[in-house]
């Protein structure tokens, strides 16, 4: 992501000041109201398709709702022209209702009352190895209304999949958000598993011109044909910074249990929800995928990106698959897990014998990555010319490196678990000092790291934590999130506007309907 110029995003009213007392400001699509004939029949026969009324949030605390005002006005008509086609009451429509949806016609909401993370009961979907079902589902279970679009974020090195499904059983109990993600060298199982989805929909009578999918990430651009044509339905591309924004402020706002603080004393440590104080903004946030950008976020919908740097995930990921037989970034965590990066990494205490607590480094801190890799290969060396008799001439001409054979395979003694840790800190270390350099110049307190390179592991965000406390001096705090890998996939989905509306953001007369 490092080289991508992007400016601050357009003003446009804020979220916040949308909210209504009983609902999240954050919205989503359900099913539109069909008023042609063979729909009204259709609709008779089988009673579950028929159009229903949508209620006002005082009405309905419960329900999830669509283009509120239109909706009711499209269903009146509907009425009028077929007569009475459901027992349903009529229900009034404010005008101030009308009004509102006329200046937001993007304002489709989805119910978050009672929303929770899912944590012991496993996926409804079954696992594969060509994906990852992530166990941390958003059971939703106030949310009745019709979802009809399925979102994705295509990075350079993974596609991260959100849709919503139904409650097995009973539609009352509401549905839930799933999360995948696949690897991006698969797009293809990716989007095989998104026809899957797209032809469940229409099985279930949900209309083709209803369905659409919600792209983001540079993957949005680079298989917009491919999608598209595998599909047969809409792509609608969003931006990849407005998308991650809009996905972060969701999960700060909106879902409990969901952004924590992390220590070795005290790891996942959840912070207060609501969030106290209410006022979110300002804040950085920083996104590591391939690469790393940082965002300033002042409010919704008003960010910049004011940093970042191409030593990432894809850095952590392409060198662990040279120096260890790790093929999978799951694998290279796992190792990591394992290993002991005092063997491969120059330490403090290897230097002065001791910690060097005048200027506050322990023993235990890194002084140089990868510093006793030089060391012990230069002695090995030595070793060897000891063995040739002093001969160095000889000895260089003989020598030979072949570096594409050695790197298959992790460096004479060295085990890949040892370089996997030692790689994960320097990488870690690296990106929590300039993210600290960014919040310091720019007065930011609070610090989000997302992105799919932290993965809940926890040498990682221990690594990231104490980085920001030690540049800081405790006076600012790193934040993470339990579904750090979707802000993106998760912001297009709820950017889902309805399809009747020309252009959105008309408001604002910003860009046309793509």
């Amino acid at each position: 992501m490092e080289g991508l110029s992007l400016s601050t995003g357009p003003a446009v009213p804020s979220l916040q000041s949308q909210r209504s007392p009983h609902h999240s400001p954050f919205h989503l699509t359900s099913k539109r109201l069909h008023t042609s004939r063979q729909r009204r029949k259709r609709a008779r026969l089988q009673p579950r398709l028929a159009p229903t009324t949508t209620m006002s949030p005082a009405q309905d605390p419960a329900a999830g709702e669509t283009g509120i005002a239109a909706s009711r006005i499209r269903h009146a008509h509907a009425h009028s022209l077929s007569g009475t086609i459901t027992t349903r009451p009529r229900r009034t429509t404010a005008q101030s209702d009308i009004h509102e949806t006329i200046l937001h016609p993007g304002n489709v909401k989805i119910n978050v009352q009672g929303a929770f993370i899912v944590d012991e009961e496993q996926p409804g979907t079954p696992q594969s190895e060509d994906y990852e079902h992530d166990p941390k589902d958003i059971r939703l279970p106030n949310h009745t209304a019709v979802v009809s679009h399925i979102a994705v974020d295509i990075g350079g090195s993974l596609a991260k999949l959100v849709y919503f499904s139904r409650e097995h059983g009973d539609d009352s109990l509401g549905g839930r958000l799933n999360f995948l993600k696949f690897e991006t060298d698969r797009i293809d199982t990716c989007i095989d598993f998104m026809r899957n989805l797209v032809s469940d929909h229409r099985d279930n009578g949900t209309e083709p011109s209803d369905i659409c999918v919600m792209a983001t990430g540079g993957g949005a651009y680079k298989y917009y044909d491919k999608i598209t044509e595998a599909l047969g339905v809409e792509v609608i591309r969003e931006d990849e910074m407005e998308s991650l924004i809009t996905g972060l402020d969701f999960f700060i706002n909106e879902i409990p249990n969901e952004v924590f603080t992390y220590s070795e004393d005290q790891p996942m440590e959840f912070v207060a929800h609501p969030p106290d104080p209410p006022n979110i903004y300002p804040y950085l946030l920083v996104n590591i995928g391939s690469g790393v950008s940082m965002v300033k976020v002042s409010g919704p919908q008003k960010f910049e990106r004011i940093g970042g740097t191409s030593l990432g995930g894809g850095t952590l990921w392409g060198l662990l698959s040279m120096l260890t037989g790790a093929r999978s970034f799951d694998d290279m965590l796992r190792l990591a897990e394992k290993g002991d990066n005092s063997t491969v990494d120059l330490l403090v205490g290897d230097i002065y014998g001791q910690a060097y607590n005048k200027i506050g480094l322990k023993s235990t801190h890194i002084a140089s990555s990868f510093g006793k890799v030089y060391k012990k290969k230069r002695a090995a060396e030595r070793d060897a010319e000891d063995g040739c008799n002093g001969d160095f001439k000889r000895r260089g001409e003989e020598e030979h490196v072949d570096g594409g054979s050695e790197l298959e395979h992790s460096p004479s003694g060295f085990a890949p678990e040892d370089i996997s840790r030692s790689l994960l800190y320097a990488v870690s270390n690296n990106i929590g000092q300039i993210a600290y350099l960014h919040a310091e110049k720019h007065g930011l307190e609070r610090i989000y790291f997302g992105g799919s390179f932290i993965g809940g592991h926890a040498q990682t965000m221990n690594t990231l934590s104490y980085a920001i406390r030690f540049w800081s001096k405790e006076s600012k705090q790193a934040y993470f999130l339990r579904h750090e890998g979707y802000l993106g996939a998760v912001g297009a989905f709820l950017k889902r506007q309805p399809r009747n509306w020309g252009r959105r953001e008309s408001v604002q007369g910003t860009r046309p309907l793509v």
